[in-house]
């Protein structure tokens, strides 16, 4: 069966944001060290290795990302639920975020920061439904085959 649309498109979206990530994560590594070498004390030694950590776990979800996108491409159904699983966690944590957003009302950034959860929000709840759509389903060779005419 051919490749729907959409799912090219979530595939093209997660390794765009695979990228972002790792960049973000290459960025973290590579300036963890920076504490530890202007202090040399256990403060400095600490906010290296936290920044290394937070660095290396974005490196790690980029992988999980570009490796669920390839998996789209190619309609395999575990990459589908993959898809499923990293983006029903996006969208709780973007749920999140949006509730503290909401409880900051009196910051001067509140409306851009709403803005964009409530953005991410409808994206992930997109993408969900998309996924779970009969015909995307059968593409990746789920459910019923098609009638015949």
């Amino acid at each position: 069966m051919k490749r729907p649309a959409g799912v090219t498109l979530i595939a093209i979206l997660g390794f765009a944001g695979a990228a972002a990530l790792a960049l973000a994560g290459l960025q973290l590594c590579l300036g963890a060290s920076m504490p530890w070498r202007m202090s040399r004390g256990p403060a400095g030694v600490m906010a290296g290795g936290n920044g290394m950590r937070a660095g290396v776990g974005l490196l790690a979800v980029a992988a999980v990302l570009i490796i669920a996108s390839a998996g789209l491409l190619f309609l395999q159904n575990w990459a589908r639920l993959l898809t499923v699983a990293v983006t029903a966690i996006g969208l709780i944590l973007s749920a999140l975020g949006l509730f503290d957003a909401l409880e900051h009302m009196r910051m001067i950034f509140f409306f851009g920061v709403l803005v964009r959860h409530v953005v991410v929000v409808a994206i992930d709840v997109g993408i969900l439904v998309y996924l779970f759509h009969p015909d995307v389903r059968r593409a990746f060779g789920l459910g019923a085959a098609s009638p015949t005419a």
